[in-house]
């Protein structure tokens, strides 16, 4: 039984250690990954800090930067928390395993000095032949034979446990010595992000005395976006109009067949923009394939790091809308479609090109091109390039979007976390 209890307790304790592996593996590359977008941010503000003049790009990008480096902060303390419950959870199973060890030493030195007194070999013929029937002698030499036995197992039981507890309290060591690593490094990230913070609040103070550049920056940017929401809007209507005269002339066509076979005409269905761009199998196919991999889809950059989120922005006393995000990456790095689907068009504006795609109802939108690999009509698949990504005074930034018809989607809400 005690035997069975040991395996039991190792068991647990081996499940219970794997379950803080994993978590604290998730949680080391989770911190990893704001690591390397930290290191992005930081190497694009150094390559921009040499412009005279403080641009919204090196504003968003030490905003972005702060952020991250609270989210590593959080995950820190998560990691120390873990510590903790693994340390806590550690000592308690030492308590209870030494516990356990003085009570088998006690129960084994007990059943040693009763070996001891019935070690040589005669004490045990005259303890059988005692017996009053032979059915009474048999049990007692069963009884010598599982009495050695039990002695052996309690024997291993008692070794098992003192390993156990070695093990656990080398275990306990090591999650101590992790413990203060990290709090150490978790002083250091404090340091660093108040040394962020003031250079955050210096910029601020410049935003102030540049009020009215910052104001004609952002109207010259929402003209500019405007301009190309435009043009891609156009474009997504076109499609839709010309999926709606194709559906159109295919119900005409219908109908003229059933009445000249004498059948009756199928009733008119009022339809959606959606019905029309999905109206092939094959439309309707890419349409429930990029539905079904929301939160999947892959990144349309190898190296990532949002500067700017979807939704409205405040700078100084001027607001704007982003209608989807801002993402710096590398100098020359290959922009991808994150899902198959056809272009539908690439259109060169302000100096940089636009790549929109077309999946079924859905269309992705990547601006901010310096060179393009793609043509309108061409088919894509998943992760195929399309091109480069420009670099201007805030960097190398691609802006990409989402769109459902006509309705502007949050990116962050689909790409894989």
């Amino acid at each position: 039984m005690k035997l069975q209890k040991l395996f039991l307790t190792i068991i647990f304790t081996a499940i219970t250690s794997l379950v803080f592996a994993q978590t604290s593996a998730e949680l080391k590359r989770n911190k990893e990954a704001i690591q390397r977008e930290i290191e992005l941010l930081q190497r694009n503000l150094n390559e921009t800090s040499s412009n005279k003049r403080l641009t919204l790009g090196q504003i968003r990008a030490v905003n972005a930067k702060i952020r991250l480096m609270q989210n590593k902060i959080a995950v820190i303390n998560s990691e120390v928390k873990n510590l903790d419950n693994q340390i806590h959870e550690n000592s308690n199973e030492v308590r209870t395993l030494k516990g356990q060890l003085g009570q088998l030493k006690k129960e084994y030195a007990s059943m040693i000095r009763f070996a001891q007194r019935n070690q040589n070999a005669y004490e045990k013929m005259m303890f059988v032949f005692a017996a009053d029937n032979f059915n009474q002698a048999y049990k007692r030499i069963k009884y010598l034979q599982q009495f050695g036995q039990y002695r052996k197992k309690q024997a291993d039981y008692l070794q098992g446990t003192q390993k156990n507890i070695e093990y656990k309290i080398g275990v306990l060591d090591k999650n101590l010595r992790e413990k203060s690593t990290l709090l150490t490094e978790q002083e250091h990230e404090k340091v660093k992000l108040s040394k962020n913070k003031s250079e955050q609040s210096v910029m601020l103070n410049q935003i102030s005395r540049q009020e009215k550049q910052f104001k004609q920056d952002l109207a010259a940017r929402k003209r500019k976006q405007a301009d190309i929401d435009r043009a891609i809007r156009n474009a997504i209507q076109k499609e839709i109009e010309l999926a709606r005269r194709k559906a159109e002339e295919e119900e005409r066509l219908a109908n003229q067949k059933a009445i000249a076979e004498g059948r009756p005409v199928a009733a008119v269905k009022e339809k959606t923009n959606s019905s029309y761009l999905t109206a092939s199998p094959e439309a309707a196919k890419l349409s429930a394939g990029f539905e079904n991999n929301r939160g999947r889809l892959p990144w349309p950059v190898a190296q990532y790091s949002i500067v700017e989120r979807f939704g409205a922005h405040t700078e100084g006393q001027a607001s704007y809308n982003n209608d989807g995000i801002n993402i710096l990456t590398e100098n020359g790095a290959a922009v991808k479609a994150v899902f198959e689907g056809k272009v539908l068009f690439v259109r060169e504006l302000y100096g940089t090109y636009i790549v929109a795609l077309i999946h079924g109802d859905y269309f992705t939108i990547y601006q901010n091109l310096k060179t393009v690999s793609v043509a309108k009509g061409d088919k894509v698949e998943t992760k195929q390039t399309l091109g480069i990504v420009a670099s201007k005074e805030d960097g190398p930034v691609l802006h990409f979007e989402i769109m459902r018809g006509q309705n502007k989607l949050n990116p962050e809400a689909w790409i894989a976390k």
